[in-house]
C-alpha cells in the first residue's frame, strides 16, 4: 500500500528583516519540506541571507506590499505543487512550535484553511490593548462583509490546503489581502477553522509603526470590501442618505405649507443628503456592473 508523502511549504513575506530571517529559516527548515521567502524589495541583506541558507527566494525589484508578497508565495507554492502552504511572519512574533497546531486541521481534513488566532483560549493576555482593539475592529468588518465568524481575521499565521493554493489567486497588494483571501475562500465554500496560538510581542519585532500600520490595514481592507461588495458598501449608505434627505425635504415642504417660510438649514440638509445618497447609489450600481463584467471576461 502506497503512503502519500505530503509536501509542506512555509512561505515568509519579508521586508528588511535581516535581523530575524536567518534564525527563522534555520528553524523552519527542520519542520518544512520547502521554505519560500519573498524578499519584497528589501534594502538590507534579507534576500542574500535567505539565499545563502538555501531557501527558495522570490525577489521583488521594489517594495510592493504585504499582499504582493503573499501573492508571490501562493504562486511559488502552486509551482512546487505543495500540498500545504503555511504563511509565517518574518518579524519573530510567531512561534515555530505552533506550526503543528496550525497544520493539524488540514492534516486531519477538518479544514481547507487553518488560522492561528491570538484570541482563542487564554492566549491573548500578552497582546497589547491597542493591537487587540484594532484587530477586533477589522475582524468585525470582515465578519460583517461575509458569512464568517472569526476572532482574528488578520492573523498572518495560516495554513492553506492544496485546493486553496490552486484555486485562489490573491490580487490585493496591501494588508487587505488577509480579508480578500477569506472572502474568496468563503465564496468557494472552503472550510475555515481557527486554532489558538501565542504571539510574542516582546522586544523589537515589528518593523511597522502601529498607528500607520493599523490605518493601512483598515484602508486596504475597506478598499477590497468596497470592490467585492459594492451594493453593501455604497448602496446601503446611499439608500440611508436618500431616506434622510427625503425626510428633511418633506419636513421643509410641511413648514413651507404651514408658514410660507423656508427653513434654510433644514432644506440644505435634505438637499445635501439626497445628493450624497444619489452619488453613493449610482456608484454602487456602476461598480457592481463593472466588477461583474470583469469577472465574466476573466472567467
Amino acid at each position: 500500500m502506497d503512503i502519500k508523502v505530503i509536501l509542506i511549504a512555509i512561505g515568509i513575506p519579508a521586508y528588511n528583516e535581516e535581523n530575524n530571517i536567518a534564525k527563522i529559516i534555520i528553524r523552519l527548515q527542520k519542520v518544512a519540506d520547502k521554505v519560500i521567502v519573498c524578499n519584497d524589495g528589501s534594502s538590507d541583506l534579507t534576500g542574500e541571507i535567505a539565499e545563502r541558507l538555501g531557501a527558495i527566494v522570490i525577489n521583488h525589484p521594489k517594495n510592493l506590499g504585504y499582499g504582493a508578497g503573499i501573492r508571490s508565495i501562493f504562486q511559488k507554492a502552486k509551482e512546487l505543487d505543495a500540498d500545504i502552504l503555511v504563511t509565517f511572519d518574518a518579524d519573530g512574533q510567531h512561534r515555530i512550535e505552533d506550526i503543528q497546531t496550525v497544520l493539524e486541521p488540514l492534516i486531519k481534513n477538518e479544514a481547507d484553511i487553518s488560522i492561528g488566532s491570538r484570541f482563542l483560549g487564554q492566549n491573548n493576555s500578552n497582546v497589547p490593548k491597542y493591537r487587540k482593539a484594532g484587530i477586533k475592529t477589522i475582524t468585525n468588518i470582515t465578519n460583517t462583509s461575509s458569512d464568517l465568524n472569526l476572532t482574528d481575521s488578520q492573523s498572518g499565521f495560516r495554513a492553506y490546503s492544496k485546493k486553496v493554493i490552486q484555486e485562489i489567486i490573491p490580487s490585493e497588494y496591501g494588508m487587505g489581502v488577509s480579508t480578500e483571501i477569506l472572502i474568496k475562500a468563503g465564496k468557494k465554500g472552503f472550510k475555515i477553522k481557527e486554532v489558538p496560538i501565542i504571539v510574542l510581542y516582546e522586544g523589537d519585532t515589528s518593523t511597522h509603526h502601529p498607528v500607520s500600520h493599523g490605518i493601512s490595514v483598515i484602508m486596504s481592507t475597506m478598499k477590497f470590501i468596497s470592490i467585492e461588495h459594492p451594493l453593501k458598501f455604497y448602496g446601503l449608505p446611499g439608500i440611508t442618505f436618500l431616506g434622510i434627505g427625503l425626510f428633511f425635504i418633506v419636513w421643509t415642504l410641511q413648514i413651507f405649507a404651514a408658514t410660507r417660510q423656508v427653513w434654510t438649514n433644514v432644506s440644505l440638509i435634505g438637499i445635501g443628503a439626497i445628493i450624497m445618497g444619489t452619488m453613493l447609489t449610482m456608484t454602487s450600481i456602476m461598480l457592481y456592473s463593472l466588477v461583474n463584467v470583469v469577472r465574466e471576461r476573466s472567467g
